[in-house]
């Protein structure tokens, strides 16, 4: 089980003598008795595969022995036919591939027995407060406890460190999800570019992009979906999807699907009525040859700086053949001309979250790319309706974002699906894909 072999990979890195804590998260109310969809911590998933509020996984090797332990709630009647099934504790050893599982509600109880004696515990401080006490109320029992013979950890550590480094590099369980989700996200945006025209409003575009998802069994987007048409793709995290789409205007897609706990992440950039103008073609050619420019330093060994060092290139040569911005690139570049027009970063790590976990930099360097990793790719252009430029180019906003996985010898797009070419997309939102 794929679940088990995380368990004991993590517990190979721990110190001796540890035990390891993870809580799942909380219903959250939206209000009065109405709750958010609940969604998993994905440490927590990650370890587990378990989808249930409520619960902690225990993971040990105090004495040499390795053991996982979940607590969980257990099965209840009358509770099972209000909120739903529940697996149950009972279940939860074969189902979960545990060592052992208890209910939830003696954790604290049984906290104490497993805790004891173990010189060390990593638990991840501040994430929840509730969480927090309850491991410090144990960790007080037993140093208040000599005199019945209960030696508590002498340390607390972070387990997020080691957990999220495994995180970073993708096994071919999770890749199998995450091109899944790369898929469904493809035809999300396949979808809303047919629909596109001018008239209707953003969250029409949204609708018809979440229907596909749910359609294609991703049960949620990864993240806030972002659909803004003509001044409103100048926004970068443009999430009100309110507006109606004007004639001539570009629409800006950020929107992804989450398959089984795995984001996809896809932005791309098209006209309402199927058509560029000049200028709007322009833009988005540059922003498309920087991406593929920076694209071919996505392979091991480079960095995500250097990457993002050749798209700053590219968009700022670009910029100074336009117009929009003057001088020379060194001088542009020297005092970062480009933010006024670019203000993001390149790309970030894909996986459980669409942010992902890792660290960008390893030992104060910054870190190169090895196989198994997934990010992003997505520069963009934006032009304020107030800038101080000729105003052909007001109001165009441009980016286009990919999904990459860092190969052994170079790299996979997994959107590649998804037609991102000037000429292609006028063909594809004309109903040809030829």
């Amino acid at each position: 089980m794929v679940y088990q072999q995380r368990r004991l990979t993590l517990l190979n890195q721990v110190k001796p003598d540890s035990v390891v804590l993870f809580a799942a998260n909380q219903i959250v109310y939206r209000n009065n008795d109405a709750n958010f969809p609940f969604r998993q911590h994905s440490d927590f998933w990650y370890l587990s595969g378990f989808q249930e509020p409520d619960a902690w996984l225990l993971l040990s090797n105090k004495h040499g022995k390795q053991e996982s332990v979940m607590f969980c709630l257990p099965n209840d009647k009358l509770a099972e036919i209000w909120h739903g099934r529940r697996l149950g504790v009972d279940n939860a050893v074969a189902e979960l591939a545990v060592d052992a599982a208890h209910d939830v509600a003696n954790l604290q109880e049984k906290l104490v027995d497993y805790l004891d004696g173990a010189e060390h515990v990593y638990f991840s401080l501040g994430e929840n407060k509730a969480n927090d006490e309850c491991v410090m109320s144990v960790l007080e029992v037993l140093r208040s406890a000599p005199k019945q013979s209960k030696l508590a950890p002498t340390s607390l550590c972070d387990p997020r460190p080691l957990l999220h480094e495994m995180r970073l590099i993708k096994d071919e369980h999770e890749l199998s999800l995450m091109r899944k989700a790369a898929q469904i996200s493809v035809q999300g945006h396949q979808r809303a570019m047919r629909f596109s025209r001018p008239g209707i409003y953003e969250y029409q575009l949204e609708a018809e992009i979440h229907h596909e998802f749910l359609m294609s069994g991703a049960r949620s987007p990864a993240y806030g979906s972002i659909v803004g048409a003509g001044d409103n793709a100048c926004i970068l995290h443009y999430t009100e999807n309110s507006d109606i789409i004007q004639d001539n205007a570009l629409v800006l897609i950020d929107a992804g699907a989450e398959y089984q706990g795995y984001a996809g992440d896809i932005t791309r950039t098209f006209p309402a009525n199927g058509q560029f103008t000049p200028e709007q073609k322009q833009i988005y050619q540059l922003v498309l040859d920087a991406q593929l420019a920076a694209l071919e330093w996505y392979r091991p060994g480079f960095t995500l700086q250097q990457a993002s060092d050749k798209a700053i290139e590219v968009i700022t040569d670009g910029l100074i053949e336009l117009g929009i911005l003057s001088g020379t690139r060194e001088e542009n570049i020297q005092v970062n001309a480009h933010r006024e027009y670019y203000m993001h970063g390149l790309g970030h790590y894909l996986g459980m979250d669409v942010h992902d976990v890792g660290d960008y930099k390893k030992d104060g360097q910054d870190r190169a790319f090895a196989a198994g990793m997934v990010l992003t790719i997505e520069p963009g252009i934006y032009i304020a309706p107030d800038a101080d430029v000729d105003p052909k180019w007001h109001g165009i906003g441009v980016r286009i974002e990919d999904n990459v996985l860092i190969t052994s010898d170079g790299y996979e797009v997994l959107t590649a699906e998804l037609v991102k070419e000037p000429d292609a997309i006028e063909q594809f939102m004309q109903g040809s894909t030829q």
